[in-house]
């Protein structure tokens, strides 16, 4: 049994999309960002970033915190969301990391400065709409020639990719631009453990 502390936020609906697609039992533990819940102690003792996702084995204690750390972890102990061989697993953490050091900084930032910047900043915002256009680019290059995004399997690549990617129309970005990335949005969207995933990261803050 595992706790996930969640916000419905891309980070947040990885692991709860990951847990639903391996069907593992776990609580949702919601996080009330605005609120700053994730900079109170009990929850520093966690994460000492004072990040959501952390995730907690409740067998033992353990806990991880870095959401695609913690998507790793799940998918080299549990079948279903990593290859088993080497090259494979490899690629698999290639995507990863440029999800987590180019894709989501710059789509977060894009966002922010879109949303929440109270000071207008064009050119901020031109500088993140002109990286993530190209970073949808990288992923529009990739789906073109492999149905997934670390090869012909479904794994914690797409899942960490998609959480961000699918957020085109709050950045600002025609996704019509990208017809491959579109399909594969589509097609990782309509799979039941991720409309599952969905729903329990909305459940309402609560920590």
């Amino acid at each position: 049994m595992y706790t996930a502390y969640l916000a419905d936020t891309p980070n947040g609906r990885k692991i709860a999309i990951a847990l639903e697609k391996l069907e593992l039992p776990y609580r949702v533990q919601s996080v009330d960002l605005g609120a700053g819940e994730q900079h109170t102690p009990a929850f520093l003792r966690l994460n000492p970033n004072g990040k959501i996702p952390v995730l907690v084995n409740d067998h033992d204690g353990s806990t991880l915190f870095e959401s695609n750390a913690i998507l790793f972890h799940l998918a080299t102990r549990h079948d279903g969301l990593i290859p088993a061989d080497t090259a494979g697993r490899d690629t698999v953490l290639q995507w990863l990391f440029l999800q987590a050091a180019s894709i989501g900084p710059m789509l977060g930032q894009l966002w922010w400065f879109r949303h929440a910047s109270p000071t207008p900043n064009e050119q901020a915002l031109a500088r993140y709409t002109k990286e993530a256009r190209r970073l949808y680019d990288v992923i529009e290059r990739r789906l073109a020639v492999t149905p997934f995004v670390a090869g012909d399997a479904y794994t914690v690549a797409d899942i960490a990719c998609w959480t961000w990617l699918v957020t085109h129309d709050e950045l600002g970005l025609d996704i019509g631009a990208w017809p491959a990335v579109a399909a594969w949005l589509d097609k990782v969207g309509a799979r039941p453990a991720v409309r599952r995933g969905l729903v329990r990261t909305a459940e309402p803050a609560h920590v």
